[in-house]
């Protein structure tokens, strides 16, 4: 089994890696044919342990007729996939979120799956989902939506600890190392906002929509 990623509007994978080539945790590396980069907010593109928007370019690409859409998904030549990755310094792609689910705060780019990784090995939580919820003075903050398991009591005392528990949680994967490693969660990616749920809002084939979450915090954030 073999990891990659492709888009519907690029048909093939575009990145991938098989036999020796490939790193626990990494997508891989652009096959041959395709260029791959991460792009910061301006566009350009910038260098390893930076969380970006993933840029693809290779003899396939994205071509939407008459349709304002190719103007956000096509920039300088490079296909914008909607994705965030990190690159390490060899070249490997690692998948970090959607760019819909990245939560800038305080200039800080935190993957919101990275918390709920944590999160879920805490063993009062059954499920979570994390969102970043405007904020004057950060822009963003974290904010997980936690259901428990039963038994647990969703209360003051346990948001506490679960935010401790990130502070302190290891994450799965590190790089650019070679040496399957891992690390601590930054400190600032801690979830400063518990909210406890009874259950989290998913499609009917049990997709996770983060979108109807967002959606909520908007309007508080208005009202105050």
């Amino acid at each position: 089994m073999i990891d990659g990623i492709g888009a519907t509007e690029m048909l093939p994978i575009f990145i991938s890696a098989a036999g020796d080539a490939i790193r626990p945790g990494a997508t891989g590396k652009p096959v041959p044919g395709y260029q791959a980069c991460v792009l910061d907010a301006e566009g350009k593109p910038v260098g390893p342990g930076v969380i970006g928007r993933l840029a693809v370019k290779g003899p396939t690409g994205c071509r939407y007729l008459a349709d304002p859409r190719q103007r956000d998904y096509v920039q300088d030549g490079w296909n914008l996939t909607g994705d965030a990755y990190e690159m390490d310094g060899d070249g490997y792609f690692y998948y970090r979120a959607r760019m819909d689910d990245m939560i800038i705060s305080a200039g800080y780019n935190i993957a919101g799956v990275e918390v709920e990784e944590a999160l879920l090995r805490h063993p009062a939580v059954a499920e979570c989902a994390v969102i970043g919820r405007p904020d004057e003075e950060r822009g963003q903050v974290v904010e997980a939506h936690v259901v428990v398991r039963a038994g647990q009591e969703a209360d003051a005392a346990l948001a506490c600890e679960l935010q401790e528990f990130t502070k302190r949680r290891i994450a799965p994967y590190k790089y650019p190392r070679r040496i399957f490693t891992k690390r601590r969660i930054a400190p600032y990616k801690y979830p400063r906002r518990i909210v406890f749920r009874d259950a989290l809002p998913r499609t009917e084939t049990g997709k996770l929509q983060r979108f109807k979450l967002r959606a909520e915090a908007a309007p508080a954030q208005n009202a105050g």
